[in-house]
Parts: structure tokens; sequence; C-alpha cells
């Protein structure tokens, strides 16, 4: 039987100040929409469950979330913000050796599990544009309609309590470490290019990390409040993954909606520079990206593959590339991006869509099993969350999940910055390391301010 959720319109207020509460949960989740780059922002304060995948597991995550997922019927109410009720978390990039024949990940790596997923019943949803907002919650575990009310109702009522001022976030100063030197990554790019002239690949996804003790009193949260300042993006997220562990993402770069009208929209970025430090020299920069024809080949590269991904669970004839290669400028880097649509068949399900484009192809190349292949060859570490997604998926089969990029992975006794790019053929080494380190530098002035990526 179809379910509708309960939704309680609430004073609108700002959505950072209203999830402060929560943020010292174990599981709380903050879906976040900074300044203008963003729509829609939602606090899921306490999952009623949990999903987990530890590295190593054997059994397959995607099955035990598509089963948990098939139990729920719910029908959305029109007027809300699409996301109204379900799962939010992270699905991290070595999730793709549950669907490929792929190396054994590495020993080194992230702390953190392959995957943290929460069960939600009870959400705050905020139109950010419109300036309004909901306390949504739907039944679960056979929640009486008196319970799942009372439940909305305590949510609000904990909203309305929340300060409405809070504190600038202070940070110790910690220097970051390079998990590699330059001639080392210079290096790696290079094995990468003769990979590709001897035919293995088009091309691959280069990453390093930058490791940084974690200061003893640092609230992951105060941290995240510093990078959506240094780095506002549409996909932000404050993820609790227990034991004061997070991950604190601020990606520009949509990887898979789907809405209950079974559209399905991904947005790849490939091709990329840093902003100018005036005006003229931004928009020179801007004016190259847009006239480089290398950038717009390997962004192509990566648009060709996700069509291909795509045709395997959307409708015959129904994949379609609206934009292609179109300028969009953020908060510390100039991106093209390409948008590829699809319509999801009717048999099919959010889980399936990811497990057919998992992980992203902008952060794996092309063709993606030898090019993952190649990345765990060449790449010293586990990539944990960073690469994977991070998104929610309603009890009402829709869902939106971005690609884990520009994202800090806070554990218990350190903290992970991560950034890369595709090498392709013409690719020059040098280059491709000074703009992994444009990527790398909001992130890394988080606790160095000064840093401006030198380091």
């Amino acid at each position: 039987m179809r379910m509708r959720p309960h939704a309680i319109e609430i004073p609108y207020r700002d959505p950072v100040s209203a999830f402060t509460p929560f943020a010292a949960n174990p599981y709380s989740a903050f879906l976040d929409a900074p300044g203008d780059e963003g729509r829609y922002a939602y606090i899921a304060p306490a999952p009623v469950a949990v999903e987990i995948a530890e590295v190593g597991d054997t059994d397959n995550p995607w099955d035990r979330l598509a089963e948990r997922l098939a139990e729920f019927q719910l029908c959305p109410l029109e007027h809300l913000p699409p996301f109204q009720t379900g799962l939010v978390g992270y699905f991290g990039y070595e999730m793709g050796r549950h669907l490929e024949q792929l190396p054994a990940p590495h020993i080194t790596g992230t702390e953190l599990p392959e995957m943290v997923v929460g069960f939600y019943d009870v959400i705050a949803a905020f139109d950010v544009e419109r300036k309004k907002s909901w306390v949504v919650a739907s039944p679960f575990s056979n929640h009486s309609s008196d319970q799942t009310k009372d439940r909305a109702e305590t949510l609000a009522r904990e909203i309305a309590a929340a300060p409405t001022e809070i504190a600038e976030p202070e940070i110790e100063v910690e220097q970051w470490q390079p998990e590699i030197a330059r001639t080392e990554y210079d290096a790696k790019a290079k094995g990468i290019i003769d990979y590709i002239q001897a035919g293995d690949i088009f091309q691959a996804n280069l990453t390093q990390r930058f490791l940084a003790e974690r200061p003893a009193r640092l609230a992951p949260f105060d941290l995240y409040r510093q990078l959506r300042h240094l780095n506002p993006a549409p996909f932000a997220a404050y993820l609790g993954c227990g034991s004061g562990r997070a991950v604190l993402s601020a990606s520009p770069e949509r990887f898979l909606s789907l809405g209950t009208d079974r559209r399905v929209v991904t947005e790849p970025i490939k091709g990329s520079r840093p902003r100018g430090a005036t005006a003229e020299a931004d928009r020179d920069l801007a004016k190259a990206l847009e006239n480089s024809a290398k950038d717009k080949a390997e962004n192509l590269m990566i648009v060709d593959l996700l069509r291909n991904d795509l045709s395997r669970v959307c409708e015959i004839g129904s994949v379609a590339v609206p934009s292609l290669n179109r300028l969009e400028s953020f908060a510390e880097m100039h991106h093209l991006v390409s948008t590829v649509t699809g319509t999801l068949k009717p048999d099919e399900t959010a889980i399936s869509l990811l497990k057919a484009c998992f992980p992203g192809g902008s952060v794996t190349g092309a063709p993606k099993i030898r090019a993952m292949e190649i990345i765990n060859e060449i790449e010293p570490a586990r990539r944990g969350p960073y690469c994977g997604a991070i998104g929610w998926i309603g009890f009402d089969g829709a869902m939106d999940t971005s690609i884990v990029i520009r994202t800090l992975v806070v554990e218990e006794n350190q903290i992970i910055a991560q950034a890369g790019g595709g090498i392709v053929a013409d690719s020059q080494p040098t280059l491709e390391y000074e703009e992994s380190m444009s990527k790398a530098r909001a992130l890394l002035r988080c606790l160095d301010p000064k840093n401006q990526s030198g380091l």
C-alpha cells in the first residue's frame, strides 16, 4: 500500500543554524545549499536504521539496500522539496568492487567504511529559493499515524529551539603532508600516458592525498562550516559517520538524479581552470578553458561513457545530451560541464541505476574497468568516500547524488584531503599537478588558512 508522508510547515530559518543542535549526533546528515549555489537543503538528524559496508565485507551491500528499499511505497506530496524521507549517506569508491571484477583494494587508506547509509523517517526540508521549510515524517516499522505525527512535531520543536546565532568556528592550524612527492605525481601521470599510448585506455583519473593530524578539540561541523565558507558548492554535505568521524563535502558535480517521473540526469565535469586573481585574469582563464580542444575532448570521452552506462538501464532511444561543454564557474574553479539525460526503464530502480553507472566516469576514466585497474596499480591507497557518491534516495524511489570531490574525510586522529584530474594522451604532468593543487587549495586552507597550495 502506498503511504503519504506527514508534513508540517515551519518558519523558515538558516539551515546551518537549524542543523547545529544535531551536528554531534553520530549519524546526523545535512545536505546543504550554501549561498546561491543550490535550491534545497535537508536536515536528517537521526536514522532509525543504518546500513554499513566495512572494508573487506564479502556480501553485496547494493543488494541489501535494494531489498530494504523495496519495502517502501511512499507517495510524495507535490508542494514539498523532492526528498521526503528515505536514505542519506555515501557510497565509497571501492563499492565498485561489488559490481565488477576488480583488483583487491589497497590495505592503506581511510578507516571509514566503504558505505554508510542511514534510513531517516523524519527530516526537515528547506526551499532556499522560496524561503520556505517543512518537517516531513513517514511511517516506518509499522509506526501509527499518531507516532509519525509526534516525531514530526518533536523535530519541529527542536528546530524552533535551535540558536539563531552561532559563533565563528575556531580551528587550530595544522600542517598538511602530501602522501606522495611532486616528482612521484609526475611519474604516475607519465605512467598513465604510457598506458594510453599503448592503447589500454583513453583517459584515467589520477588523484593524490594530503594528510593532517586532527586537532584535539576539533568538532567536524566547525570544519565543515569553514569549508562551506571557503568553497560554497551546490552539492555541499555533512555526514556524521559514527564515533566523531565525518565526511565533509563541497562538491560542484551532480552524479545521478532520478525523478518520480523516471527522468535521469547526470552532469559530468571534465575540464578545469583556477579562478583568476583579477577580473581580467579570471575572464582570460575562463575563455582559455572554453576554447581548449584538449579539455573538450576529455569531457566528450566521459559523456560517451555515461551515455553507454545510462543505456544499460534507460529506455531505448531516450538517452540524450542536451548540453555539451558549457562553462560553469564556482568559488575556486572554472569547469566544463555537460548534461546527459534518459528515461529509466519501468523495471529499474534508483539502486540499479547507481549500479549501472558507479563509480562515476569523470573520476575513473575510459574505458572504465581498465582505467580503474590502472588507478589501483598507480595510486597507493584506497580512495574511500572520495570519488564515490553522496546523496539521498527517497522512499518514493526518487534520488539525487553528487560525485564526492572537494571533500574532507575526518577520522579519529587524522584528516584527509584529496584532489586530482583526468590524464589524457596530450597531458603535461607538470600542468596536471598544478591543476590538482588548484582543486585542493580550499580544502587545505580549512586547516591552514595561509596555505596557497604550495606545500
